[in-house]
């Protein structure tokens, strides 16, 4: 008697920050999963994990199609966090638009979701913004079993862009950069995962979710630095930052970054995300409570960051 195999998930941005958590997650729930990646050795948290790879990224259309085909479920993560407008556009809007063209080419009947950012709620306020709300836009255009998610920031052990948090928080004071009256919402990676793998099984079809942790309405800037001085075990001091001034210094940090070579994730239009007001998750678009409930607060998540970032050598 021949054994029906575990159920497929195709995915991209598996070597990524979120990406890896979300395979973790998906081989305990008895997913297999198949991976396109760019590169080798996989990521040390990958490597006890069976994947099936396919070679190639969002360019090449003929992984894509191996990458979706015979899929009942394909996930899209991968994308550019940073860079310049048109860079970030033809990698998130042209990396989309193909792998969609893949999924309905290839497996129609597989349940596509498109892992976006909450900075797409708000396209003109930065490139990166503007290109993930164009992503956003090609998959919600398509027929099909789609659906669009919306993560806040994504914080958690193994993170780099978040890190900086903390280490500010051992300063003799702490910087807030944005305005005290400031809506964040924040989530643990692992939640983050744990929410995209339950919707893998079910939930709302052709949809747009924002994830968020416990606190719909989000955090102050007050009380994200003081969670994080907590957790390094030192007493906040804020001060507020203008916003002409943090404005003035992503300019200045671009303008270093280019002369090196770079490209920064700081530029003018982070500094605009940043000092947006309200950042919070809607309470109409989030996970229906019987699919998904986040479980892990921010002092909780916040410690144990920190504590990972110190054993690390990181902090």
């Amino acid at each position: 008697m021949s054994v029906k195999a575990a159920p497929l998930v195709a995915l991209t941005g598996a070597t990524g920050f979120l990406g890896r958590y979300l395979v973790q997650a998906l081989h305990a729930k008895g997913w297999r999963v198949r991976a396109m990646v760019r590169s080798l050795p996989m990521h040390e948290q990958l490597a006890d994990i069976r994947l099936e790879l396919v070679p190639g990224d969002l360019g090449n259309e003929v992984a894509l199609t191996r990458l979706v085909s015979g899929a009942d479920v394909i996930i899209h993560i991968a994308g550019a966090i940073k860079g310049d407008a048109d860079s970030l556009m033809r990698t998130n809007y042209g990396g989309t638009k193909r792998i969609a063209k893949a999924w309905r080419g290839h497996a129609p009947g597989a349940r596509f979701i498109s892992v976006s950012s909450i900075t797409a709620r708000e396209p003109h306020l930065s490139a990166y913004g503007a290109s993930k709300r164009a992503a956003e836009e090609v998959v919600m255009a398509l027929d099909g079993n789609w659906l669009v998610v919306r993560p806040p920031a994504i914080y958690g052990p193994w993170d780099r862009e978040t890190l900086s948090i903390f280490k500010a928080a051992r300063l003799p004071v702490h910087p807030m950069l944005g305005d005290k009256a400031s809506r964040l919402s924040l989530i643990h990676v692992r939640d983050a995962a744990d929410a995209l793998c339950a919707l893998c099984d079910g939930g709302p079809k052709r949809e747009l979710l924002e994830l968020s942790d416990e606190m719909l309405d989000g955090y102050s800037w007050p009380q994200i630095v003081g969670a994080a001085c907590q957790a390094v075990s030192c007493a906040p001091r804020p001060f507020h930052l203008p916003p002409a001034l943090v404005v003035f210094a992503a300019r200045l940090n671009g303008v270093f970054a280019r002369a090196r070579g770079q490209v920064s994730i700081f530029d003018e239009g982070k500094a605009r995300e940043i000092l947006h007001p309200d950042w919070s998750a809607r309470e109409t678009h989030i996970v229906p409570e019987d699919i998904w409930m986040p479980k892990i607060t921010l002092s909780e998540g916040f410690a144990e960051t920190a504590k990972w970032y110190h054993e690390a050598g990181w902090l």
